[in-house]
């Protein structure tokens, strides 16, 4: 039984052809009813500009900050950016995917009552996929630059002696793919920790973001192409997860009813925070020159796909149903693989690289609480959004 053919004045409930179809439909019924669309064209395509505008100016805020040197942007100016920005993605993986895939494909939903739906709980399995799928991809480009570029972790012979003709620890893969917020790697004559105190003392010492500490994201130096390589394709998953999850809002605002004037001005903070997030992770990443032109090209895809899509919401304002069963499906899928990419790019890329991995850690107390508390701001802070979208 198709959408656009259910009747609630007319349901059978006997039939053990239909039983499935009716209550399926019965439920979407309930759950959503018809196009909720109300008018208010005008402020609906203002919120396209206004989104447009405000998303793209947060996403690319970090990368400026760290590419474009002559802005001195203060440094906590920028590190603020960057941590409140990771924390919003973690609290999207969970309040603003993982949660509504729930209402759209899980067991208490109209696609979950129903048919092969009704089998298993599908939003974790299908999030649990897409972050084990996400850590394989992350491991074996890892595992390629490391062969690429004949990476050893440790030296044992040069960890217990002290002879100076044996090798020590070489650059290992971790320095390049974690968040280096002090600066270059280390020579191979230093110890990290060494570099860490000595980098932290200097970058504490200036207000601004400095080109010293900077250096790493340019230059065609072997260093910066293993940064790179290991990097972007973690990145590229990552915007991919968020871009789905802003189609599914710009439609759904593009036909919303009276929710409008509320989800209106929530949308704009929510568009603009996950860019925060998305700029945060896309201002550490060291782009070779032949690439030079890559992160403003992925900071305009993230600020013109809400856009696109609220004009796509409102090109099928008066037909599109959000609570239909292809619509619950479609979406609620979409959350749940979108939701586990989320999950671990923002634990394990963000999180754990930057705060418990990276050998490149400042040692500023004042600096590291700033970090943390920046963090779960912007969990807090976008965890109470989902209160409205």
């Amino acid at each position: 039984m198709a959408d656009t053919d259910f009747n609630p004045d007319s349901v059978n409930l006997t039939a053990i052809v239909d039983q499935d179809g009716d209550i399926r439909d019965i439920i979407c019924f309930l759950n959503a009813g018809d196009n909720d669309y109300n008018g208010q064209l005008g402020a609906r395509v203002s919120a396209l500009f206004v989104i447009l505008v405000i998303s793209s100016a947060a996403t690319l805020f970090p990368v400026l900050a760290t590419r474009v040197r002559r802005l001195r942007i203060p440094l906590y100016v920028y590190l603020f950016a960057r941590y409140f920005g990771s924390g919003v993605i973690i609290a999207t993986a969970f309040i603003h995917l993982l949660d509504p895939a729930y209402e759209e494909i899980g067991p208490a939903s109209c696609v979950g009552l129903t048919s092969g739906w009704a089998e298993y709980t599908w939003p974790p399995a299908l999030a649990l996929t897409s972050a084990m799928l996400i850590f394989l991809l992350d491991f074996l480009a890892e595992y390629y630059v490391e062969r690429k570029y004949k990476l050893a972790h440790v030296e044992v012979e040069g960890t217990i002696t002290s002879d100076p003709t044996v090798p020590h620890t070489h650059h290992g893969h971790q320095g390049l793919h974690s968040a280096d917020q002090d600066g270059p790697i280390p020579p191979l004559n230093q110890k990290p920790e060494e570099h860490s105190h000595a980098s932290s003392d200097k970058f504490a010492s200036s207000d601004n973001l400095d080109v010293e500490e900077l250096k790493h994201l340019d230059g065609e130096s072997k260093e910066s192409a293993m940064g790179f390589e290991s990097q972007i394709a973690a990145f590229l998953i990552l915007e991919f997860g968020v871009i789905f999850h802003s189609v599914i809002i710009g439609l759904n605002l593009g036909v919303v009813g009276d929710e409008f004037k509320t989800l209106y001005p929530v949308i704009v903070f929510h568009q603009a925070f996950e860019g925060l997030g998305i700029g945060a992770r896309l201002s550490v990443i060291p782009f070779p020159k032949r690439f030079k032109w890559m992160p403003w090209a992925l900071c305009l895809a993230y600020g013109l796909t809400t856009p696109i899509a609220i004009a796509i919401g409102l090109g099928v304002r008066t037909t599109y149903n959000s609570g239909s069963f292809t619509a619950n499906v479609v979406s609620g899928v979409l959350d749940a693989i979108s939701a586990g990419i989320l999950i671990y790019t923002g634990f394990v890329e963000m999180i754990a690289r930057d705060f418990l991995f990276n050998p490149h850690r400042t040692q500023d107390k004042k600096r590291l609480t700033f970090m943390l508390v920046s963090l779960y701001l912007g969990i807090i802070i976008m965890a109470l959004l989902g209160k409205w979208a």
